[in-house]
């Protein structure tokens, strides 16, 4: 199936593309389009993390928590690292002390001028490295 989001990745656009293909479609292919995009238009793929669209930010909610949500995606490992994303994402209330981290390494990859592709490839591992993080934390029952 195709994905489809605007360009110019950072935090929830990795983290959105890595959740999909890790647990909801492994042969997923994402498109990334210009912000100015009409996204109501688009027909072909499932639009996320864009203005107005089911699978984006909802309150304090970011796109990678409106993914686990609609997908049933119930691993508390995977619910402990949409906290992170949330935090490093957006401003929520009670944001994890991990998130500006992650925020920080998203920045960085973006200005290592690699296009968005690029970073989808070269970021996953860190996704896998936080995903294994939080199994471990999940597991020893610790929220940071």
């Amino acid at each position: 199936m195709k994905w489809v989001t605007r360009e110019h990745v950072k935090v929830d656009r990795v983290a959105c593309p890595w959740l999909i293909k890790r647990f909801v479609d492994p042969q997923a292919e994402f498109l990334f389009l210009p912000k100015e995009t009409d996204w109501s238009a688009l027909k072909d793929g499932t639009v996320y993390d864009v203005p107005g669209c089911e699978l984006g930010h909802h309150g304090e909610d970011v796109s990678f928590n409106s993914i686990l949500k609609k997908y049933r995606l119930t691993d508390p490992a995977l619910v402990l690292l949409g906290e992170l994303v949330r935090a490093a994402d957006s401003h929520p209330s009670a944001p994890h002390p991990a998130g500006e981290g992650l925020r920080w390494i998203a920045h960085g990859f973006s200005a290592l001028g690699l296009n968005d592709h690029e970073i989808l490839r070269q970021e996953f591992i860190v996704y896998d490295a936080l995903y294994a993080e939080c199994t471990r934390r999940v597991k020893e029952g610790a929220r940071a």
